[in-house]
This record gives C-alpha cells, sequence and structure tokens, in this order.
C-alpha cells in the first residue's frame, strides 16, 4: 500500500509540473504589457522599463521560467544578499522563510510557502486574493456535491431496483434534461424562475453573498437562503450524471451470479443491497463523484458569475477581463493542486474498495 501511495504521488507532482510549464509559456506569450497595465494614463517609458525590471521581464524567457518555478517550489534556492539579483530573498514577497543551508557566499537553500506574484491591478498577493475567494467556493460546491450524490445514488438505486417503471423511466428522462442544460443557461433560468418570478413565493434572492450584514450592522452572519439557488444549479449535472451511473452499474452487479445466490440463501433485499450490490457498483460512481467534485471545488465560474457569488469563478472572469494575469495564473495552478489532489485521493479510495487495483 505504501508503495501505490508512492507512485500516485510521483505521477501527481509530474502532471502538476506539466501544468506548471503550460501555464507559465501560455501567458508569457499573450500580447499585453502588465507594466503598462498597472500604471494606466500615467505609463512612461522610464517607469516601463523600471516596472518590467522589477517583474523580471526584461530576463530571458528561460530564466523567468526558473525564476517562476522557484517562486512556487516550497524548497528554492535564493541570493540573500545582492538585492539586484533576480533570485534574492526579498521580504516583502517571502514573508515566512526558514533557511535551511547555505550554498557558497550568496545563494541558500530555503524553505518557504509558494509565492504566486502579485496582481497587476490592486498590487495584492494573488495567494491573498484566492484565500478570500477559495472559502465560499469551498461552501458551495461542498453543499452541491452532498447533495447530488445523496439524491443521485438513492434515485439510481431506486430506478434499478424498479427498472421500466414510471418512476425508472422519469428519473432517466429528468437525468437527460440535466445532463443536456448548460450550467450557464441553467443558472439564468433557474436565477429567473425562482428569484424573480416567484420571489414573493420563495423569498429567495437572486444576488447575494453568502454572508449577510445583520440587523445591528455590527457583524455579519452566513444566509443560507442565498446559498439554495446557486447550490440547486450547481447540483443538477452531477446529480444526473450520478443517477445513470448508478443505475446502469447495479443493473450490472445485480446481474451477477453472486447476487443470484444471495437471494436464493434468503438474504433480505436491504443486505443484498447495501452489504452486496453497493460496494461493488460505487467505483464508477466515485470516478464521476470526485471529478465533478474537483470542478465545482475549483470554481464553477458561470454559476458563480450569474449569482455574483463572490468566489474563485468571480475572481477569473474579473482578471481576465482586466488582463491581470498572475490572478489567473495563480487561480489556474489553485485549481489544478485541488483536481491533482482528489484524484490521488480518490485513486487511494479505489485501493481501499478494490484490492486488485492496490496490488497490480
Amino acid at each position: 500500500m505504501f508503495r501505490y501511495i508512492i507512485k500516485r504521488l510521483l505521477y501527481g507532482i509530474l502532471v502538476l509540473l506539466g501544468v506548471v510549464t503550460l501555464i507559465f509559456f501560455l501567458f508569457n506569450i499573450l500580447p499585453g504589457d502588465p507594466a503598462r497595465m498597472m500604471l494606466g494614463q500615467r505609463a512612461d517609458i522610464a517607469s516601463v522599463d523600471a516596472i518590467n525590471r522589477d517583474l523580471g521581464r526584461n530576463k530571458p524567457i528561460s530564466v523567468q521560467f526558473i525564476g517562476f518555478l522557484n517562486d512556487l517550489s516550497p524548497l528554492s534556492i535564493h541570493n540573500d544578499h545582492s538585492q539586484t539579483s533576480y533570485f534574492y530573498l526579498d521580504k516583502t514577497k517571502y514573508p515566512s522563510n526558514l533557511k535551511l543551508l547555505r550554498l557558497g557566499n550568496e545563494n541558500v537553500l530555503v524553505l518557504k510557502k509558494p509565492y504566486l506574484r502579485r496582481s497587476y491591478q490592486s498590487k495584492r498577493p494573488v495567494t491573498e486574493i484566492l484565500a478570500e475567494s477559495f472559502p465560499p467556493t469551498m461552501i458551495l460546491a461542498t453543499v452541491a456535491m452532498i447533495a447530488a450524490t445523496l439524491i443521485g445514488l438513492i434515485l439510481g438505486i431506486f430506478s434499478a431496483l424498479f427498472k421500466d417503471s414510471i418512476f425508472d423511466k422519469t428519473a432517466m428522462v429528468v437525468s437527460v434534461f440535466g445532463m443536456s442544460l448548460p450550467s450557464f443557461f441553467a443558472a439564468i433560468l433557474v436565477a429567473w424562475l425562482f428569484a424573480y418570478v416567484l420571489a414573493a413565493y420563495t423569498g429567495l434572492n437572486m444576488f447575494g453573498s453568502l454572508y449577510t450584514v445583520d440587523d445591528f450592522g455590527t457583524g455579519e452572519y452566513i444566509d443560507l437562503k442565498n446559498l439554495i439557488l446557486p447550490a440547486f444549479t450547481l447540483a443538477i449535472r452531477p446529480l444526473a450524471i450520478i443517477t445513470e451511473l448508478t443505475r446502469s452499474s447495479m443493473l450490472e452487479v445485480l446481474s451477477q451470479d453472486y447476487i443470484r445466490t444471495a437471494r436464493a440463501k434468503g438474504l433480505s433485499m436491504y443486505n443484498i443491497v447495501v452489504k452486496h450490490a453497493l460496494k461493488n457498483a460505487l467505483n464508477p460512481v466515485v470516478t464521476a463523484v470526485s471529478g465533478w467534485f474537483a470542478s465545482l471545488m475549483a470554481g464553477a465560474v458561470f454559476v458563480e458569475y450569474v449569482f455574483d457569488w463572490k468566489g474563485v469563478g468571480v475572481i477569473i472572469v474579473d482578471a481576465l477581463e482586466k488582463y491581470d494575469f498572475p490572478v489567473v495564473m495563480g487561480a489556474v495552478l489553485f485549481i489544478s493542486v485541488i483536481l491533482i489532489v482528489i484524484n490521488i485521493f480518490v485513486d487511494l479510495i479505489y485501493g481501499v474498495l478494490d484490492p486488485k487495483i492496490r496490488y497490480s
């Protein structure tokens, strides 16, 4: 099991390195001058050159790439003597660092937090921006995925048990409709119907942050009614897919010989379904849940944008509109890390559910 875990971790690191390389070169060949974006109307040649030197854009692209990797890595090499060095250990960029080993007269091996650069527009660290936008996205994605998983499993199991019944056919029609409904259109439709047409009956807000100022104006509390519509919209497609997968997987498992043997022995339907069939039918469902949860956690851009949910999705759209490349790069890297971590976790779950995967 230990070798299996190490192997998955190494695969994850290689994938992350590939993503980092792709993101860096993609955003460095895009048009646009960050210095002029930062200066705006005050831009002049001397100021533009000074900012480009500070950003290291006057260096060869290979040096910039090494510097980018050095900033992202928790273990990095820096120059702690010369402030003119591109790899200078600047305390404003790396406020918390631990010097581990001196390498020569000027360089030192440092343990630090990954540095994702600063926003061109707000000048704030990208890590700080992502730290503020991630909790709302995490809450939204978690609530949506839990609801989609629980309801999808129940619908899929009963559809398999009562195959070709009215319940089964209705559930399949709803699932196909949910899978074919684009997220952006679904968000607009749900917002219009429940928060505008039926607002007097539902009491739901079309637009609302998760946090609302209380009646005394002295603090904030979580207003769950603002969570219902975006979470419902976000759960539509994964709910449909989980229902379909659970139904098809359960039908396949229920036709196996050991299930017929269990029925012949007189086991109750509950024991057959829960203790024998469901566990063996979960592998494709786990794959679907993990993939969708990773994408939702990373930022459901369309849904967050329509409902004005202040999460990672809104941050990405706003940064793209303003050509704020460090924020976009940091957000994409953040999304990639989430996807990789969740995929590694799912591989470990596979090893628990199916020992054949672990030992092969």
